[in-house]
């Protein structure tokens, strides 16, 4: 198959839009994430990609405990901040304002809805890992469409 054949047919692939938030030990941070799907009923049970060796990966390596936070469809802006990282300092990551989760883990303000969850197992892949983690709590603030790569000029995949 051609690479960019393949490319093409692998960005088909529908994508959610995510924020997650980890913690190890004191610090706090959060990245953008798209590679998310639920894999089991009973236990509630996540999978995701996290690129290897990254900081991310490492947090989670040490401290099983993490938050996925969902942006609206209308919060574009809010995702395009956590591109870079912030440091979290006074209960904000710059200026979007989070509190800590029942795990641990920072949940943002803003979100339409988050989960917590623990990682029960990092498999490995190629450049991304597969973390299959079981969803412990969550809370949905508002019952609306959440931001999809489809709804941006965004690629991350292929």
């Amino acid at each position: 198959m051609e690479k960019e054949t393949r490319k093409k047919i692998l960005r088909k692939i529908p994508y959610g839009l995510y924020i997650l938030g980890l913690r190890d030990g004191e610090k706090l941070h959060a990245m953008v994430g798209s590679w998310l799907s639920q894999c089991s009923f009973e236990p509630p049970l996540l999978m995701l990609g996290l690129k290897k060796g990254s900081y991310s990966h490492t947090m989670l390596e040490h401290n099983p405990f993490f938050s996925i936070n969902f942006p609206s469809k209308d919060q574009k802006k809010l995702v395009e901040r956590f591109f870079r990282p912030h440091e979290a300092k006074d209960g904000k990551f710059g200026e979007v304002p989070f509190h800590v989760g029942k795990n641990g883990a920072p949940v943002l303000d803003e979100a339409i809805g988050h989960l917590e969850c623990q990682a029960k197992q990092i498999i490995p892949g190629g450049d991304h890992d597969i973390v299959m983690a079981e969803v412990i709590d969550g809370e949905l603030v508002q019952d609306v469409d959440s931001l999809t790569m489809k709804d941006t000029a965004w690629h991350y995949g292929g």
